[in-house]
Formats: C-alpha cells, structure tokens, sequence
C-alpha cells in the first residue's frame, strides 16, 4: 500500500483493533523509511447495493463517498470518527436486507441519522443534500427539524 504523505509503499503494523462493533479492523501503521504514522481501516466487502439515483440511473453503492459527505458535514463537530463508522454500519445493515435502493432513502435515513446525533451536522447534510436555494429553505428545514425533537 503506497503512503499517501510520502509516496513510499512499505510500513509495518504497529497495533491492530477490533472496530465500528466488529465490521472493521483499525491497524496503526507506521513508514518504516520515514517514521511517518497513520490509520487504516480493513472491512469485508459485503454489500452488494446497488443505488437508484434520481435521474433512474444506477450505480453501485459507495461507502467511502458517503462517508466523505458525513464527515464533511460533521466538521469541528464533537462527533467522533468511530461514531460515524458505527452509525453507517447500523444503516448499512439495514439497507443490506435489499438488493437496490433509491438515494432518496439514503439520504432521509442519512439525515434522521444525523438529526439524532448532531443538528448542526443535520443542518450542513440536508443543506447539500436538499440543495438549499435560498435563506427561507434554510429556515423551513432548521423549523422543521426543530418541531420534531418537541
């Protein structure tokens, strides 16, 4: 595996952790040329998924581009990596049951999701995902989010 800081393809594993409750194991590594440190993650490739986008096209699912777009709306939020990692799994399960699903539904349960854990997460999420237009948008989804956690 190339080195994404210093382009160099040999490390060692120095510690391996079970994680994201069992689907995945987190191993520390580290350059042996450079002492550089970082984390990778090893998962089964399980999910089959085919995702039906909203133009009728479809595509295999894409953990790691949906992922990017959580962490990217939960930025400088106190929300852990693992956190994410264990949530997605939780709904991976779930859409796993299925041979295709809509991107519609990944995104409701992406922001129910979210709406849980984190309402400025749910904000930046459902602003993208929901292409805001324009400020009143913007405030009918904070109003809304807002009346279902009375």
């Amino acid at each position: 595996m190339k080195i994404s800081r210093c382009s160099l393809a040999n490390s060692k594993v120095i510690d391996s952790r079970i994680s994201d409750n069992g689907n995945a194991i987190r191993r520390r590594r580290e350059c042996e040329a450079t002492g550089i440190r970082f984390t990778t993650f090893e998962r089964i490739q399980g999910y089959n998924l085919l995702v039906i986008k909203k133009d009728g096209t479809t595509e295999p699912y894409d953990r790691e581009k949906l992922e990017k777009s959580i962490i990217i709306a939960c930025g400088k939020r106190p929300i852990s990596l693992e956190a994410i990692h264990e949530k997605l799994s939780e709904l991976e399960e779930r859409w796993s049951q299925k041979e295709k699903i809509t991107s519609q539904k990944i995104g409701e349960d992406i922001m129910n999701m979210l709406g849980e854990i984190d309402d400025v997460a749910y904000i930046r999420f459902a602003s993208v995902y929901k292409q805001f237009k324009d400020v009143e948008t913007f405030k009918k989804e904070f109003e809304k989010l807002f009346e279902s956690k009375k």
